[in-house]
């Protein structure tokens, strides 16, 4: 029994023996593309780097495009020595350059590529490919690097920089990326980071021992093409950005303005800015530190990460609430009601009625409808009174945006601040707080927190009536219109009755024709705005303004906060009213005016604190 066991088990390797040899032979005897090999001794495995995706306006102008460049990569193992200064001469380098790089690809892996030296110009990569022979173990490949003919939207746009080797471990075990490999690090080039890297492809090239290319290995039918990435089509008027850079030369701030009926994104702009070509190309590193040390902090994205308290501009929300809850009706007057507080210019006139309140910004109107909001139920004592309606409230209020991430396309989108119960039993303690505490709440400020972002949606949800899209930069992936990520792009609801917001547009209206933003006054043009005012304490006032136009089908919503600016008719407004003009009329008659403006400076050391950070 046993001997045939051991009979069987020989057989068993013997067959397997032979079957091993056979196809040896086959492989260097018989196929002709394994004899090849064996001639040349060597398949070169070449990695093919699509383009980028270019990313174009809404009118199909370019705002990132891509430059060919050539990247040089070192396998350590195929090296052999060599004249090491000539190589030093032949690409400017120096040797000790030389030597750490060659010590960083030997530690990274002697049998796997690592970047040497990155864009070499095609003139460059020209003038030295004939002495490559020279220099066995080192290989080229077709790359790019970005620029920004615009020259605008750095912070939104964002960069592209070096994997990190966080980001290279955190691939796993499946790995798309290679060590030094460029991806998206901020902005729309992180958030589309997928779309706009393509799909890269590999050529393998058979070579001699001269490392001479002797052609296709396999008649290329190992290769994989590489597929270009997307393009993206975005809702921004490049125009109209451009005019937003120029009016806030000198200025700290930020803009944004919304296609209401869509939430295309049609601006937006950070400041101060920086030429996004800074960011692009050899000079990443010594820019990149330039930019992080300098005061200003031009690498702040402020429209999504500043936050300010939004002043009376939060007076056209209190007011879609009261109305909402019944508390107040149009005709609702607060002439002769105590109040904390005062406005500029009081009068009876301005108590009289809402339209007169919001046309002229009366404070007091706005404490008494605010503590009616807050009051609404019939609860006789004042800490649970207020506990239970501030909870409504900041229902109400959540769902125009406020306290919440709306979602943007920009990645790092804080969500503010929107004072809740639980933030005021923390601060005074359960059943410790009530009306008198939270009254600076009426007129937007207090513990608020809003961002342009955030303004900018209120003002598309106003000019709706009663709902607001999801901004978001691009509105086509591949294509003009179409293939974006539908699905992060939603119709919101605020729960107001649009009948409720008429007599709030009616008085926005009359703001900018009679009331506190006349500056904003546009031939022709029907604008429906209001003016702010978001206390400082660090230095002066921060001037802030929301507008839409026309009255009736509204093509734009626009938010503008200069910091520093004062009152919001004497900074935002002019702005504002400069970019509606641009965008409805595509020209603006008022030059005289854009340069007044340009000349225009609010900068202050205190301009440098950008709002307050909110907790979340």
């Amino acid at each position: 029994m046993l001997e045939n066991r051991k009979k069987i088990i020989l057989f068993f390797f013997f067959t397997v023996l032979m079957i091993y040899a056979v196809r040896l032979l086959y492989l260097q005897v018989i196929d002709e593309k394994y004899r090849s090999l064996g001639s040349t001794n060597a398949i070169r495995r070449d990695v093919q780097i699509p383009l980028r995706g270019q990313i174009y306006d809404r009118n199909g102008k370019l705002l990132v495009a891509n430059v060919d460049v050539y990247d040089m990569y070192v396998t350590p193992r195929k090296t052999k020595p060599m004249d090491t200064l000539l190589f030093c001469r032949l690409f400017g380098i120096t040797r000790q350059y030389f030597d750490s790089t060659m010590r960083i690809a030997n530690e990274y892996s002697v049998n796997r590529p690592s970047l040497f030296l990155r864009q070499l110009s095609k003139e460059d990569y020209g003038r030295v490919s004939g002495l490559m022979l020279h220099f066995p173990g080192f290989t080229f490949e077709l790359s790019f690097f970005r620029t920004y003919p615009a020259n605008t939207m750095a912070n939104a746009l964002g960069y592209i920089g070096e994997l990190s080797k966080a980001q290279y471990d955190a691939q796993g075990d499946v790995k798309y990326y290679r060590k030094g490999d460029y991806i998206g690090l901020t902005g729309i080039e992180k958030e589309y980071e997928p779309e706009l890297r393509g799909r890269r492809g590999t050529r393998f090239t058979m070579v001699n021992v001269k490392g001479e290319d002797k052609g296709s290995y396999g008649d290329g039918a190992f290769d994989t093409l590489a597929v270009i990435g997307k393009n993206l089509y975005t809702g921004i008027d490049v125009e109209v950005q451009q005019l937003a850079d120029s009016l806030f030369q000198n200025k700290v701030g930020g803009v944004v303005a919304i296609e209401p009926s869509t939430g295309e994104i049609l601006t937006i702009g950070s400041y101060p800015t920086y030429n996004p070509n800074e960011l692009s190309g050899r000079q990443f590193s010594a820019k990149f530190k330039q930019l992080s040390l300098n005061p200003d902090k031009p690498l702040l994205n402020r429209v999504t990460n500043s936050f300010y308290r939004p002043g009376s501009t939060f007076k056209l929300v209190q007011s879609a609430v009261a109305l909402e809850q019944g508390v107040i009706t149009p005709t609702t007057s607060f002439t002769g009601y105590p109040s904390p507080m005062a406005c500029h210019g009081h009068s009876a006139f301005h108590t009289a009625n809402l339209h007169n309140a919001i046309q002229n910004s009366c404070n007091p109107y706005f404490f008494n409808v605010f503590k009616k909001i807050i009051g609404n139920n019939n609860i006789s004592d004042p800490f649970e009174s207020a506990r239970q309606g501030l909870d409504v409230w900041h229902t109400m209020m959540a769902k125009f945006g406020f306290g919440v991430k709306l979602g943007i396309d920009i990645p790092g989108e804080k969500a503010g601040l929107l004072p809740s119960v639980e933030r005021y039993d923390k601060v005074y303690g359960k059943k410790q707080w009530k009306f008198s505490n939270i009254y600076s709440l009426s007129i937007g400020e207090g513990e608020l927190g809003v961002n342009v972002l955030k303004l900018a949606n209120l003002c598309a949800a106003l000019a709706n009536r009663g709902y607001w899209v999801t901004p978001h930069v691009v509105k086509g992936i591949g294509q003009p219109k179409g293939g974006t990520k539908q699905e992060l792009i939603q119709v919101h609801q605020t729960g107001i009755d649009a009948k409720y917001f008429e007599p709030i547009v009616d008085g926005m209206y009359d703001v900018v024709e009679h009331g506190t933003g006349r500056v904003a006054r546009l031939e022709g043009i029907e604008v429906c705005g209001k003016t702010g005012t978001s206390q400082n304490k660090k230095g002066g006032d921060h001037s802030l303004f929301i507008a839409f136009a026309p009255r009736v089908n509204p093509k734009i919503a626009i938010a503008v906060v200069v910091e520093n600016g004062i009152w919001g008719a004497r900074a935002a407004a002019p702005i504002a009213s400069l970019l509606i003009e641009k965008y409805l009329k595509r020209d603006i008659k008022r030059k005289e005016y854009i340069l007044q403006i340009m000349n225009t400076s609010y900068r202050t050391t205190a301009a440098r604190a950008q709002g307050f950070s909110p907790e979340n």
